[in-house]
């Protein structure tokens, strides 16, 4: 197993690691809309959502891999109402690549984000 960090997304705010590698595996600890330049976040939700998806695949980049590799996904949001425009927005980021994907939505998430995005990612090559 190995931890994956990188300074192209956001440090974990938590006693966790940005993502981790095991037996072709990548698990990619849930992203914030956090810019990683800066730390805030944007006031939209659409725009959290793709720097959340941004900051995931700049640490599957780190780990060798890139969103084509996402096997799974899962979106965390704060209001189901924005459903629909945020789900313009990741088939617009994803394209053609079509991972599984779960959305919930919370109550609240940190840092008073609309959204987190975890993901799930296998290298063909590991094995």
């Amino acid at each position: 197993m190995a931890n994956i960090i990188t300074d192209q997304a956001p440090a974990a705010v938590g006693p966790y690691v940005q993502g981790k590698t095991a037996n072709g595996w990548c698990y990619v600890s849930g992203q914030l809309g956090l810019d990683p330049a800066t730390g805030e976040l944007p006031n939209d939700a659409v725009a959290q959502l793709v720097q959340a998806l941004t900051n995931a695949a700049a640490i599957l980049e780190a780990a060798g891999l890139s969103k084509e590799d996402i096997v799974k996904v899962t979106l965390y949001i704060t209001d189901m109402g924005g459903f629909q425009t945020l789900n313009e927005a990741y088939a617009e980021f994803f394209g053609a690549t079509k991972p599984a994907r779960t959305c919930v939505e919370v109550s609240a998430l940190p840092k008073g984000g609309a959204v987190v995005v975890d993901v799930i990612a296998y290298d063909e090559g590991a094995q």
